[in-house]
């Protein structure tokens, strides 16, 4: 499988929502995050098939945020690219810290993230029941908890 061409998001590119919302179901959520981060595509053949958002959040600490990929290219390094690609743009941008959050029942997400090098350093409990108006199910588990997870640049 032919790896994604990654590129940063332009002005006069369009919005891959479909995208986004794989990752974050909550449109109020990826509104407010869209315009303080910035968006990197992964394309193939000129289709986008994938998106990272990079989110500075403190002094030297930027969060990987809304990493999704178009359900037919999951499962082919597309998503290892792409997180790949972010670890080399926070450290390109002098970031000592790069930091992502995935829900509990994300088990794919889980096991991608830490193939990548990061590990995992904390829970926010009760986090998508606080912050979602519906119950989130992934693999038969109800999505409750986020799993704080990070990698040292």
């Amino acid at each position: 499988m032919q790896q994604p061409e990654i590129r940063k998001l332009t002005h006069e590119d369009e919005i891959p929502y479909h995208l986004l919302y794989l990752a974050d179901e909550s449109i109020t959520a990826v509104a407010d995050y869209i315009h303080r981060g910035e968006m990197y595509i992964g394309q193939v053949n000129r289709e986008t098939i994938g998106i990272y958002v990079l989110l500075p959040t403190r002094p030297f600490t930027i969060e990987l945020i809304n990493l999704a990929v178009d359900e037919a290219y999951q499962g082919k390094g597309c998503g290892k690219a792409l997180i790949r690609h972010a670890i080399a743009t926070a450290k390109e941008k002098g970031y000592k810290v790069l930091e992502v959050g995935t829900g509990n029942a994300g088990i794919g997400q889980l096991a991608l993230y830490q193939k990548c090098g990061f590990t995992i350093y904390g829970v926010d409990l009760d986090f998508f029941e606080k912050h979602y108006d519906h119950p989130i199910f992934e693999n038969g588990i109800q999505c409750l908890h986020m799993i704080r997870m990070k990698i040292d640049l």
